[in-house]
């Protein structure tokens, strides 16, 4: 469920301007206020099943413009490939044959920058 969380937040991150606003409103609610259904529902005067259906929807549309934009993908990527530079640098004291890794995992950095 966390992981799930933590997607659909990444998701929120990248496109959510593109949802309506009450769409942006109740995804934010929902998780990153941790609001229940029945307490969005009561700040909307709805019921608790268009919030979910809100909900799910909002999801739906969000997963369907990371399927066709893939920025998430992208930005995890580089992320996971930063992240291995600073641990490789850390190292890099104990260890000098690493600074050709490195300069592989930059090349790599830059070439995904350069795919779109």
């Amino acid at each position: 469920m966390v992981k799930k969380i933590e997607q659909v937040a990444l998701l929120f991150d990248f496109y959510g301007e593109l949802l309506t606003e009450k769409q942006q409103d109740i995804l934010s609610l929902y998780y990153e206020q941790d609001l229940s259904l029945g307490e969005i529902a009561r700040e909307f005067a709805v019921s608790r099943q268009a919030v979910h259906d809100i909900i799910k929807r909002g999801e739906k549309i969000l997963e369907g413009y990371e399927e066709k934009l893939k920025l998430v993908r992208k930005f995890t990527l580089e992320r996971e490939k930063l992240e291995t530079v600073l641990n490789l640098v850390d190292d890099l004291r104990d260890n000098k044959h690493l600074k050709e890794k490195i300069k592989d995992i930059i090349n790599e950095i830059v070439d995904l920058q350069h795919k779109d």
